[in-house]
């Protein structure tokens, strides 16, 4: 009764068996993907090597099961990543997106020509290298529709997932490794990037500046605002001894102290329209604003109310009306200048300074019930996993080409949850989630689609990898992880001096990989790799699904 009772467990196919099996190679994974080895540490990837030892060594699941359980992960992980870097992704874009997408771009060009290049030189097929280039690049919807058109053309489809499989796993290591041989390298030139001393997960600097150009003396802060020095919020104001909250009206004199909340890169413009900036360092998260002065209190207040959701902050009038000043708008952990046309998103938090009975009137204006966060609203969150899934499976034709190409379970999720993160907030749709809750999602949706990839791999990836032909399978595919992210990461890091984080987003994003991206998050800090990911990571994905067609539909 015991082996029955054992192999009914582990053995025999069911959903029980299928639950335990995968709940067991996540909870390994996990506990393992903690261990650090020189610093390094793998975290949730830990779950897809799980998957594979465990394959190796027999076990299994039921196909159906494994296939939906892995689906569901996917998309599961892909809508939350784009709820939440949803809200900063078309302003990332606008400023320096671009360029991001143009060297993405690069690298999935320079990742091609090389595939096409490697398959002459090692005499692999065609079918295999594509295979090869969907697991150096971790990019499953590519081998999928990679399969999906050699069944069309009625060819075997088994060798380009092997294929994928033997690459995946120095597919993830590789972009990690080349995120540390790049960093050390930068390391070796600390003038390549002063701007990662300061860097962290806020859009938003905060300096004083001294009134000492003539050119401002009697002139009210409306009318400087349009001088085009750059965006920013003057938080407080000192004259004679005394701090006051200023307004528009507000009409500036000499020797006037003004802390200013802005952005980093406009700071040297500031200087020289005020004419003096001090030394003092306000960006510490230790520094206790309420004991800078005894009448004016800083106070953050989290925007609850639906109602408010989506509106401009200048329309509530909450300046005017109460005579505080509101400094910055925490979203996602990301700090934005409260600029008036900044649209409010439901679980905003919003850093507000004034006299305490203000501050505490503006409370009750926004809300400011943390308790009714705790309640994510999960009809919003279907909804959107439905509608991204439509967009997936919506088939795009090119002439020339007999199957029509699709997003797949990744691309058209992602891409709704970036525009749900993004417009629902206009429409009043309350998208807000914890982040806790956000990452929770991420984590889980990703270690279910890591320990189904894994197990399915596991049956044939050691005795592939032992041949021959498996070393130079994964030579192959280590070479396109690595050559194209560290010629495109040193390119952008060193001569187009973009900072680290945010090429090491790019490099995620655009080899597809959520590993490297959730290391990348946990050694530099949550904010602009995630955001840089979202930003090339639609795109990237997209045009690796065509490549993956049309290297088969045409070359083949």
């Amino acid at each position: 009764m015991g082996t029955s009772f054992i192999e009914g467990l582990f053995i025999e196919h069911s959903a029980l068996q299928a639950l335990i099996v995968i709940a067991l190679i996540c909870a390994i994974g996990l506990s393992l993907g903690k261990v650090r080895i020189y610093g390094v540490s793998l975290g949730v990837t830990f779950v897809f090597f799980i998957g594979i030892l465990a394959g190796h060594l027999g076990l299994s699941i039921d196909p159906v099961i494994a296939s939906f359980t892995e689906s569901f992960g996917l998309v599961i992980f892909v809508y939350a990543l784009g709820l939440q870097v949803g809200p900063g992704f078309f302003n990332a874009f606008r400023s320096d997106g671009l360029s991001l997408n143009l060297l993405a771009v690069g690298i999935v060009l320079l990742g091609t020509l090389l595939t096409i290049l490697f398959g002459h030189a090692f005499g692999i097929s065609l079918p295999d290298m594509v295979g090869i280039l969907c697991g150096a690049t971790t990019n499953t919807p590519a081998l999928g529709a990679a399969q999906q058109t050699l069944k069309q053309m009625g060819m075997e489809t088994g060798t380009p997932a092997l294929g994928c499989a033997v690459a995946y796993p120095l597919g993830v290591v590789g972009v990690i490794l080349a995120l540390i041989w790049i960093g050390k390298w930068l390391g070796k030139h600390p003038n390549a990037h002063p701007e990662d001393k300061k860097e962290s997960s806020q859009h938003t600097y905060i300096a004083t500046f001294q009134v000492h150009n003539p050119a401002v003396f009697n002139q009210s802060i409306n009318a400087i605002g349009h001088v085009g020095a750059g965006k920013f919020v003057i938080s407080r104001l000192w004259r004679d001894g005394n701090v006051s909250i200023p307004t528009s009206d507000t009409i500036l004199q000499e020797s006037d102290r003004l802390l200013v909340i802005t952005s980093e890169k406009d700071v040297p413009a500031l200087t020289v329209l005020f004419g003096e900036q001090e030394t003092t360092d306000w960006n510490q998260e230790n520094i206790d604003w309420n004991a800078i002065d005894s009448r004016l209190i800083s106070q953050q207040i989290v925007m609850t109310r639906p109602e408010l959701n989506g509106k401009k902050l200048g329309s509530l009038r909450l300046r005017n009306l109460f005579g505080i000043n509101i400094t910055r708008v925490i979203r996602s952990g990301i700090h934005l200048l409260a600029t008036p046309d900044l649209r409010l998103q439901y679980g905003d938090s919003l850093m507000v300074v004034g006299e305490t009975a203000s501050v505490h009137n503006v409370a009750k204006v926004l809300g400011n019930t943390v308790r009714s966060l705790r309640e994510p609203n999960l009809i919003v969150f279907f909804v959107g996993i439905l509608l991204g899934l439509a967009v997936g499976a919506i088939p795009v034709s090119f002439s020339g080409m007999g199957a029509p190409i699709k997003l797949g379970l990744a691309g058209g999720p992602i891409i709704v949850g970036i525009l749900m993160g993004t417009f629902g907030p206009r429409f009043h749709i309350v998208t807000y989630t914890t982040q806790s809750a956000n990452l929770m999602l991420r984590a889980m949706g990703l270690a279910l689609y890591l320990a189904c990839l894994g197990l399915d791999a596991g049956g044939h990836f050691f005795e592939t990898v032992v041949r021959p032909e498996g070393i130079m399978w994964v030579s192959a595919g280590f070479l396109l992880t690595i050559i194209p992210t560290v010629a495109i990461g040193l390119l952008a890091s060193r001569y187009m001096k973009i900072d680290f984080g945010t090429v090491s987003g790019m490099l995620c994003g655009a080899m597809a990989n959520p590993m490297a991206l959730t290391y990348a998050n946990d050694t530099i800090g949550e904010g602009k790799p995630s955001v840089a990911y979202a930003t090339v990571y639609p795109l990237c994905m997209f045009l690796r699904v065509i490549i993956a067609q049309i290297l088969i539909m045409l070359l083949l």
